[in-house]
């Protein structure tokens, strides 16, 4: 009866080391699969990132541009270039901030856009022109780069707030991350009037 005993002492040991080192790899592959997505959401930002700092660095030349045609609309110009120094001011912040800078120059940009209707001369200049459709090339990839950096926050937030990880996530200083939301304006479908 001893040696049936003691055998399974050894049997309940090798067992419950198993479920610990089974336990601990489970810990070290969520631990690893977090830290993937959170990098990934990092990785997505930078590429916001880039794609905003293009934004601003054009705004100054078309602004320029366009003083030269409707030197009148100094309100139009003072309110992209006030909304562009908020953008760069803003570009350290979480992305909530970010979003909502952004969204202010983005406005900003809608309306000298539109002012330049006004002016056939300013539309037919090819320095206009060519800025227009590199800030509007600029403009479609950070919407993709946005697409991008929300599915993956998306993804990221998932995975820290599902059972099991959440348990332990928090201890580990996962947090959730920020979406980055446009505008309510620039939201739903556009209105075609005739």
């Amino acid at each position: 009866m001893e040696f049936g005993f003691g055998l399974v002492l050894v049997l309940l040991s090798v067992f419950a080391c198993l479920v610990v080192v089974a336990l601990l790899v489970w810990l070290v592959m969520a631990y690893n699969r977090l830290i993937r997505r959170r990098n990934q959401v990092e990785a997505s930002w930078a590429q916001i990132d880039v794609q905003l700092k293009r934004r601003t660095d054009l705004i100054p030349n078309l602004v320029e541009t366009v003083k030269g045609y409707a030197a009148h609309e100094k309100g139009t110009l003072e309110a992209v270039i006030q909304a562009r120094n908020s953008a760069v001011a803003a570009a350290g912040s979480e992305p909530a901030d970010r979003a909502d800078a952004e969204n202010m120059l983005t406005q900003a940009l809608g309306r000298l856009f539109a002012l330049a209707e006004a002016y056939p001369d300013l539309k037919a200049n090819q320095n206009f022109m060519a800025l227009q459709t590199e800030l509007t090339g600029t403009e479609d990839k950070i919407s993709y780069a946005r697409q991008f950096y929300n599915s993956a926050v998306q993804t990221y937030n998932t995975a820290i707030q599902s059972l099991p990880a959440s348990i332990f996530a928090g201890m580990m200083g996962f947090r959730p991350k920020d979406f980055f939301q446009t505008a309510e304006a620039e939201r739903g479908p556009v209105q075609v009037r005739f």
